[in-house]
């Protein structure tokens, strides 16, 4: 929060002076059919009118197919309940919430050309113009730039923060889908407005099919296919009393200035609050990709059913994972099959959540969000095949996973959140420092690097490191306090990643059967270390060169690279930002960052460079 004082640090002297500690997160229950979210006893956060859940049917997302696509992103009004008026919002792709799921095939090129349609933002009046260079210009022309999330990607069509379109300008971006089939999602990533671009509408899933993931109901791995291959994109959500999504969670931060983390309490699936999908008894594939701002859910059946993890962010598992739980932090994907055959005709079962609200939201009264939608079963029958033995180094299968290799360097990155009263007053940190610091990770392109990263805070942080997938090591306990006796932190700004390996008090915990395979955004702990390892590819192989320079950027803003309507979408050129700003030199690289959005945005999030 970027206040008078923090969030925090308003916290911690409401609880010294008046007795506030922690509030417990509290569950909320559908057994009379309304769940309730105004609580006058929380007086410190806001809370979204009480309505019905399952009043509405889960939308389908509509497909686009091909090697070809534009994109528009526009202003426009969404229903996400039909109890509730509709909103002011954002979408793509004609949709006037989220976007199209766009179909490619791997190794196949796609072009996108971007359009920036944007004629209102619905949360105008809560840009933080005091970050990175914000204005009030941005209010109305709003800045974007879009990000295929978990692409192999050239820099300069990677989505990258500072290079950005205005309204009435685009970008023309090449992916070359140089990896496995897998879920993917495209979303707005421009410097500063991340968290109220995506949270406003701007996202929507990329699907990656291969000659075994095929798609068709005859693919060779035997999985659900057509309509029982069902997309969820799952958020979580603050609603005014009229209807209108907020971003805001607390009065404590005044209307403008950066929160820290907006914790929902209502769950949004494919745009509707808590909808329902009547499904056939039968195998159902789920794509879940959570999407929220904030929170890391722990998600299971209400009736504690069996389901089976078939892949995540980099594509299949080996074999179906076996589990009554997941764990899914906002960018993460989980790829699931789920056997509805198994209960009666009419019966109903809900996708729902126990994890608590993260510490700080809970500590102003902040609770968990319960539940995200409900499948009810119907009489027909389905999807009649079995759940595969194996998926991955059999006849017809993509290759079995290869094992881990060993790091050949070792890297410690730590996250942080400075504690003391300073300017600027709250900021989240990677490494101690900010976005604009030249003090950044410089791998080696084909080098295999291990990546300890310590979180010394108390809340747990998804991160995701552009360009690259990794595998985890597994995550081990610290104590976090005499850590950071032995290492006294240095003011924002001069480097902090003093090794946390002699303060670790457990042993190192493996992955989660679920996070065997090849990741781009995994969650850290609280105090503790999460250990990867990842190699950086060589241009040779990606086929470009992942270090080129592009843009150029500008004073305060990044240089618009624009197309015009007139012009057509085939030619790209980089121009000076309307306001005339000098060019600055050309951009480099890509980022990594926290994905909590309101934590990249300020400023958890760093640029790296892959060098030859």
């Amino acid at each position: 929060m970027s206040a008078s004082i923090s969030r925090r640090a308003f916290v911690r002297g409401l609880a010294l002076t008046a007795g506030v500690g922690t509030v417990s997160a509290g569950s909320a229950s559908v057994a009379t059919g309304r769940i309730r979210q105004g609580d006058p006893t929380r007086p410190l956060v806001f809370q979204s009118p009480t309505v019905e859940p399952f009043r509405d049917p889960l939308p389908p997302l509509p497909s686009l197919t091909g090697s070809d696509f534009e994109v528009r992103a526009a202003s426009g009004l969404h229903r996400f309940h039909t109890d509730l008026d509709p909103s002011p919002s954002l979408g793509y792709g004609g949709m006037d919430y989220l976007g199209p799921t766009i179909e490619a095939h791997a190794g196949e090129p796609t072009t996108v050309a971007f359009h920036n349609d944007i004629a209102t933002h619905p949360f105008a009046a809560d840009f933080d113009t005091s970050l990175h260079g914000l204005s009030e210009r941005d209010r109305t022309e709003v800045p974007t730039s879009m990000h295929l999330h978990g692409g192999v990607t050239a820099p300069e069509f990677d989505g990258h923060p500072e290079l950005i379109s205005r309204p009435g300008e685009g970008f023309v971006h090449h992916f070359p889908n140089r990896r496995e089939a897998g879920c993917l999602w495209y979303h707005d990533h421009a410097m500063g407005v991340t968290r109220l671009n995506v949270y406003a509408g701007l996202a929507g899933l990329y699907t990656l099919r291969d000659e075994f993931d095929t798609g068709r109901d005859d693919n060779p791995l035997g999985l659900p296919a057509g309509q029982y291959e069902v997309p969820l994109v799952m958020q979580e959500k603050l609603f005014t009393a009229d209807g209108r999504q907020s971003i805001r969670s607390t009065p404590l931060v005044p209307q403008g200035r950066w929160e820290g983390g907006a914790v929902g309490d209502v769950g949004v699936v494919n745009g509707k609050i808590w909808p329902e999908l009547e499904v056939a008894r039968g195998l159902y594939r789920l794509r879940l990709l959570n999407a929220a701002s904030y929170s890391v859910w722990n998600l299971y059946f209400g009736n504690r059913m069996r389901f089976w993890v078939i892949g995540t962010e980099g594509g299949l598992l080996d074999a179906p994972v076996p589990t009554t739980h997941v764990r899914l932090a906002p960018a993460e994907r989980v790829d699931i099959l789920v056997d509805f055959g198994v209960l009666d005709a009419d019966a109903t079962v809900e996708l729902r959540n126990d994890e608590a609200a993260p510490g700080q939201a809970a500590q102003i009264g902040g609770v968990l969000m319960p539940l995200l939608c409900r499948f009810r079963v119907g009489r027909a029958r389905g999807f009649t095949g079995a759940v595969p033995q194996t998926l991955r180094g059999g006849r017809r299968q993509p290759a079995a996973l290869p094992p881990v290799p060993a790091p050949e360097v070792v890297r410690n990155v730590t996250l942080t959140q400075p504690t003391e009263l300073r300017l600027p007053p709250s900021i989240m940190s990677l490494n101690n420092l900010t976005y604009s610091s030249t003090d950044i990770e410089m791998p080696r392109q084909g080098t295999v690097e291990q990546w300890n990263i310590v979180n010394a805070t108390n809340d747990p942080h998804p991160v995701h490191i552009h360009l690259v997938t990794f595998r985890v090591l597994g995550r081990q306990v610290i104590e976090t306090l005499r850590y950071a006796l032995h290492n006294p932190q240095p003011p924002i700004g001069t480097r902090w990643t003093p090794s946390a390996d002699p303060f670790t008090i457990s042993p190192l915990i493996p992955p989660e059967p679920w996070e065997v395979g090849f990741k781009e955004t995994v969650i850290v702990n609280p105090n503790s270390i999460t250990r990867i390892v990842v190699r950086f590819p060589t241009a040779d192989e990606l086929g470009f060169d992942p270090d080129a320079t592009f843009g150029p950027a500008t004073t305060g803003r990044a240089a618009t690279p624009a197309i015009g309507r007139e012009s057509g979408v085939h030619d790209v050129h980089l121009g000076m930002d309307h306001g005339g700003t000098i060019a600055a030199p050309p951009l480099q690289g890509y980022v990594w960052h926290c994905h909590i959005l309101d934590h990249e945005d300020h400023d958890m999030m760093l640029k790296f460079r892959t060098v030859r």
